[in-house]
């Protein structure tokens, strides 16, 4: 196929369809640093107009990584519902965008379409949306996921309370946890990244949090995330998990660097329906981040906007009840400053939504990023007008043991106020009876941790 354009009298062409996705890419450090970025703007332009032009068909016969030498090549194209592929297959990348953003085009529609897509295809459209686009799009794709609450409603807004501890201090972390219950944080789980990952660490922390949440009655579910592993050591005797958790790449090679398998998450998955304390379906947990892959040098020459699309794809494998992007994580090596990492955002968002996945955002950045907290605010606005599912909740925002900034508990609450968005259903219910919300907003007892420890 012939991938060559004409713009303002000069002639741009492009070699295949891997340059041609990297160039086509909003500007992004890391895909200079895999040396696929366009190196104008104008040529940033051309790949956008020929991209446009590319049968969907020949993204699908294009993956990232052959089949016959990636799991995740395969998990993802094995998925496809050729029924609703042989629909969508001989429409361009750029017709395939006008569908999705056309008004007459539905949500259902567009979930049905999802069952015929691959990654690289979902990837590929992005490429040619603008911020709103994103956000436009997205919205008109909810997911909604069970787990011991419901997640991704219309009209709801979560937050995965995220109350780490530098020494993994059962007491700090409880007072964490009273503090983000407090502001309402929670609703789509209460989940530690711990320093410590090992079994009796992880079964103790398992076992805290499940207390917290009996006491009081919570309708939510817990989650540490340590090596998936160790959390299906900690199913087989008996902890009491609800969900399961594994970071994830979108190709063999990136997963191998992480110490995964389709097979070994499999594995995983069938322990999780089998012994999670919540009554479900969906038990799984899964975080991303564009450049991840690269980091690894698992990437096999692509951008990182693709790989990510591919992490998304490997997700939908296991049903998820979320999967959120770590967005400006890794560091500026791959997202370089706030423009970057808002970017990638709305991209990784809209993806998730796209692939079929109830999805939220990390919206965070690392210290030396360049890059600020109204930055993240900025980014987490727009989200929310997009439908994000989640966000997450830190004291303050500041994560004091992973070192990096990122929402905070009452940034959530204030973007329900400012969105007229409530928690998850069941969780607001429960906020009501102890009286922290009342008819959607906080009451006054709102953010006074001592509260729970008056019992």
């Amino acid at each position: 196929m012939l991938l060559r354009t004409k713009l303002h009298g000069k002639t741009y062409e492009f070699p295949d369809i891997r340059i041609l996705m990297g160039k086509a890419n909003e500007e992004k450090s890391g895909d200079h640093l895999a040396g696929v970025a366009a190196d104008t703007v104008a040529e940033r332009v051309a790949a956008r107009l020929v991209l446009a032009e590319v049968p969907l068909k020949v993204l699908r016969e294009t993956p990232a990584i052959p089949y016959d030498q990636d799991e995740i090549t395969r998990v993802i194209q094995d998925a496809v519902d050729d029924n609703i592929y042989n629909e969508l297959k001989d429409k361009t990348v750029g017709e395939f965008r006008e569908w999705i953003l056309a008004d007459t085009t539905t949500p259902d529609m567009i979930r049905r379409a999802s069952n015929g897509l691959t990654a690289e295809m979902i990837a590929g459209v992005t490429k040619l949306m603008s911020n709103m686009d994103l956000m436009y799009a997205a919205k008109k794709i909810p997911v909604i996921a069970y787990c011991n609450n419901t997640i991704g409603a219309p009209g709801t807004l979560s937050s995965r309370l995220q109350p780490n501890h530098p020494t993994d201090s059962p007491e700090g972390i409880r007072a964490e946890i009273y503090e983000g219950l407090a502001f309402g944080s929670g609703d789509s789980v209460i989940g530690i990244n711990p320093v410590d990952d090992s079994y009796g660490s992880v079964a103790r922390l398992l076992d805290m949090t499940y207390d917290v949440i009996k006491t009081w009655n919570i309708p939510t579910q817990n989650c540490v995330l340590a090596h998936v592993t160790t959390q299906m050591k900690c199913l087989e005797s008996g902890s009491p998990v609800g969900l399961v958790f594994q970071s994830i790449a979108g190709s063999q090679k990136g997963n191998d660097s992480f110490g995964i398998s389709v097979g070994l998450l499999d594995e995983a998955y069938a322990l999780a329906r089998k012994h999670c304390f919540p009554k479900g379906p969906n038990f799984m947990y899964f975080e991303t981040g564009q450049g991840s892959a690269l980091s690894a040098d698992a990437h096999n020459g692509w951008d990182q906007l693709t790989l990510e699309a591919r992490n998304y794809g490997f997700a939908k494998r296991y049903s998820p009840f979320q999967v959120n992007t770590v967005v400006g994580f890794i560091g500026p090596e791959y997202l370089y400053d706030a423009r970057q990492i808002q970017r990638a955002g709305l991209e990784d968002h809209f993806m998730g939504k796209l692939t079929g996945i109830p999805m939220g955002v990390d919206a965070c950045y690392t210290n030396h990023a360049r890059a600020d907290q109204n930055a993240i605010e900025n980014l987490a606005v727009m989200l929310t007008a997009g439908g994000c599912n989640y966000f997450m909740g830190l004291p303050m925002g500041d994560d004091s043991m992973l070192s990096y900034q990122s929402t905070s508990y009452h940034d959530t609450a204030s973007l329900r106020q400012l969105f007229n968005l409530r928690p998850a259903a069941e969780f607001e219910k429960w906020l009501e009876s102890i009286g922290i919300m009342k008819n959607g907003a906080l009451t006054e007892k709102a953010g006074d941790a001592s509260f729970f420890l008056k019992r």
